[in-house]
């Protein structure tokens, strides 16, 4: 019995006060004590007033008497809760109510939603709100929610629960459910976006957000086209660059049994040819083939680079080797042509880790492109020196020079520089393409300097200790260095470095004097 009675008291608040006790424990203690109160009054009251007047009175005057002052002491308790509550609540409605009034919301552009704490649309306003509700249902309650596409609403509830943490909001792209017409056809999606503001009290409580939507189906579109012509491209260049290696795998074959047969017939091995102009014919002839076969194994470096296929095998080597080996092979046909070939290799150059064959074919493109555009009576110098923890080479010439606004365009596949000028010079345009990409591979760097009429200046790096301790990650770009900011030109090694060939810098020297 004495259990019961003890449980009276907190049931009887709790049907006073429903929910107080989670929402404010304190309060729901005074109500239990103001039930407990009447509760036991009721009891002791109407005996008290029994000793005075008869118990027909002295019975409903107890009964009444306690519980009037029950009620009034609960109803004072209650009206004290609310005043306390009061101006946190009023706070937080002023402040979603000067939101959701505001009359510049009909002037912004898109669909705007006020949202209270929970997320939920409490008001829709915005300049288009008419044409951008065509294609939504109803928002209000969890309708924004359940019309955004299942795989985005957690971003949208992230981002909300970021404005509950502190955050002022955030934009994001979301895609909604479509109002179609037919309830069995597939649901489609368009595509939105949405900047979200937090709403804070005056005491910087979040009391709700607004959101500004705004189609972004344009450019969903633009950024579809773009990647399907991205696509486009990409597949393009690797048919491209598969059919430059199967044409250039063709060429070769035939290209061997040419020079191989212009060879003998140069060399007269099965008999004498009768004239002269034959032999003309036969030298043309295998020049002509050994020139093509350069274009082809050049076309088929570029599509190895192009592809990812091309692997270098390095290997410790002098650097002043790869200077030596490109001056031998190119010594004569600058004699033939009269320009002057001096290389200068400085005293610390030391040994690099490279692949000897692409170093040498760098040197070697770069130098023979020098000679081209040189007339005779020019100077073509190569120079190697160390700078920091990279090697680099240096080919520079007295040649016809480079148009400052055609540098850019180098290093391109199949790209020359068009003038009326050098239109005379033969070539494929592939030959500082394919340095570009040696270069790359290895991760160095490639920088052009020229002056027009003039000459030009072309410097490529290596990292010393080999392209795995390059720290290069982008792709290897042409530099324009302004050719003003060297001390002269052609360029030469510092004081420190001299040459270890003293002849070949007198040589350069005397050539230099006499182009001046």
């Amino acid at each position: 019995m004495a259990g019961k009675m003890s449980s009276l008291p907190p049931r009887l608040a709790n049907a006073w006060a429903p929910g107080l006790a989670l929402e404010n424990p304190a309060a729901a203690r005074r109500v239990e004590r103001i039930a407990a109160f009447g509760l036991y009054g009721m009891m002791v009251a109407p005996a008290a007033l029994c000793l005075v007047a008869s118990p027909a009175v002295a019975l409903p005057a107890g009964v009444g008497g306690v519980a009037a002052l029950a009620l009034a002491a609960a109803a004072w308790l209650s009206n004290k809760t609310q005043q306390s509550a009061a101006p946190e609540e009023i706070v937080a409605d002023d402040a979603m109510a000067r939101t959701t009034d505001d009359p510049l919301l009909d002037l912004l552009p898109g669909l705007v939603t006020v949202h209270d704490e929970r997320g939920l649309v409490i008001r829709v306003r915005g300049r288009d709100r008419a044409l951008m509700m065509r294609d939504l249902r109803a928002l209000d309650a969890k309708g924004f929610l359940d019309q955004i596409h299942v795989s985005d609403r957690i971003l949208f509830l992230q981002a909300v629960d970021a404005m509950r943490q502190g955050g002022r909001g955030s934009t994001i792209d979301l895609r909604f459910e479509t109002r179609g017409t037919d309830e069995d056809a597939r649901s489609q999606f368009v595509h939105r976006r949405l900047m979200l503001s937090a709403i804070q009290s005056r005491g910087g409580d979040f009391a709700g957000f607004l959101s500004q939507m705004h189609d972004t189906a344009a450019d969903e579109a633009v950024t579809r086209a773009l990647s399907a012509k991205a696509e486009e491209a990409n597949s393009a260049n690797e048919a491209k660059t598969r059919f430059l290696a199967a044409v250039s795998h063709e060429l070769r074959t035939p290209l061997n049994a040419i020079l191989g047969f212009s060879d003998i017939l140069a060399g007269e091995y099965f008999g004498k040819l009768e004239n002269d102009r034959q032999r003309e014919y036969v030298a043309l002839i295998n020049q002509s083939g050994n020139h093509l076969l350069a274009v082809v194994n050049t076309m088929l470096d570029m599509s190895k680079i192009e592809a990812g296929r091309y692997e270098l095998v390095c290997e410790d080597f002098a650097a002043a080797d790869a200077v030596t080996a490109c001056e031998s092979m190119l010594s004569l046909q600058a004699k033939n042509k009269g320009v002057t070939l001096t290389s200068r290799v400085a005293r610390d150059a030391g040994e690099l880790v490279a692949d000897r064959r692409a170093v040498q074919q760098v040197l070697i493109n770069l130098v023979g492109n020098a000679l081209k555009f040189t007339d005779a009576g020019g100077v073509v110098s190569l120079d190697c020196e160390r700078k920091g923890a990279d090697i680099v080479y240096t080919v520079s010439d007295t040649g016809i020079g480079i148009p400052e606004d055609k540098i850019a365009l180098l290093g391109r596949p199949f790209m020359q520089v068009q003038n009326d000028y050098a239109r005379r010079y033969e070539g494929t345009g592939l030959g500082l393409s394919l340095v570009k990409g040696l270069v790359e591979l290895h991760g160095g760097r490639v920088s052009i300097a020229s002056r027009l009429g003039e000459g030009t200046v072309v410097s490529v790096s290596f990292p010393e200790a080999g392209p795995e301790t390059s720290n290069e990650t982008t792709p290897a770009v042409v530099e324009i260095v302004p050719l003003d900011a060297r001390a002269e030109f052609p360029p030469r090694l510092p004081v420190a470095a001299k040459s270890m060939n003293d002849k070949k810098e007198n040589a350069h020297d005397h050539a230099k004097a006499q182009t001046a």
